[in-house]
């Protein structure tokens, strides 16, 4: 199967440039091209997107801010001409950020970084998969070099601690070299809920629920704007 990506750039000679490199990879095929970020999110709203190289600097919307709206985003890749905004991008866990103009070198390495991570997370989520009766789910984490049963009645809440992931539960806390999202994708819509972009919560925990908070037990975790309205939704609350 191909991998699928969308190139989002307003200059012509640099969507050439990304264009003439792909060539290079026949997996990837390129699905669109936006030129602004408006354009770019109605193709993430129809598709399914596996990669997105993305400029910072554009009309309407930046790249970053882009990002910052997206609540399930595919890879990226930044492809920009200033240096300055290195340290924003990684810390949206991008895959890359390449300074143009951009070589052929310099885009391979990109790119095998974005095969290598596709392979973790493969494994990652095969490993995490949920298993168990409907009545007692559980996951195995890698913590501590062993795999870890961790049953979800025990979960509390998830934290994101840039590349790893701090498990909460009752008694005890597990520290795994993973990413949030992963959690996002395996664990039961009926049982965890995204609130934030570094928290998960267990549904059946939360003893409180403010216009921007969850609280569980004595514990108040934030409700970013991003995730409020998903929130109100699923919670049924105001």
């Amino acid at each position: 199967m191909k991998t699928k990506c969308i190139i989002v750039e307003d200059e012509p000679i640099a969507i050439s440039v990304v264009e003439s490199h792909l060539n290079n990879f026949p997996d990837i095929e390129i699905t669109a091209k936006c030129s602004n970020a408006v354009k770019a999110f109605e193709v993430l709203q129809k598709q399914k997107i596996d990669l997105m190289f993305l400029d910072i600097n554009m009309p309407k919307l930046s790249g970053l801010d882009f990002l910052k709206t997206l609540n399930n985003p595919p890879k990226v890749i930044i492809t920009t001409a200033y240096r300055e905004f290195a340290l924003d991008g990684f810390e949206l866990n991008v895959v890359d950020y390449l300074l143009k103009p951009i070589s052929l070198e310099r885009f391979m390495k990109a790119i095998d970084k974005f095969y290598q991570l596709n392979a973790v997370n493969a494994k990652v989520e095969q490993q995490n998969i949920v298993r168990g009766e409907n009545s007692d789910p559980f996951i195995y984490v890698k913590a501590d070099r062993k795999n870890i049963k961790i049953h979800l009645k025990d979960v509390v809440f998830i934290e994101s601690m840039k590349d790893y992931v701090v498990i909460h539960k009752t008694n005890e806390k597990i520290i795994t070299k993973q990413q949030i999202s992963t959690f996002n994708k395996i664990l039961p819509e009926n049982l965890f809920l995204r609130i934030h972009r570094s928290y998960i919560v267990a549904i059946p925990k939360i003893t409180a629920v403010t216009k921007t908070s969850v609280e569980i037990g004595k514990k108040e975790l934030p409700i970013s704007r991003k995730y409020k309205n998903e929130v109100s939704k699923i919670l049924k609350v105001d």
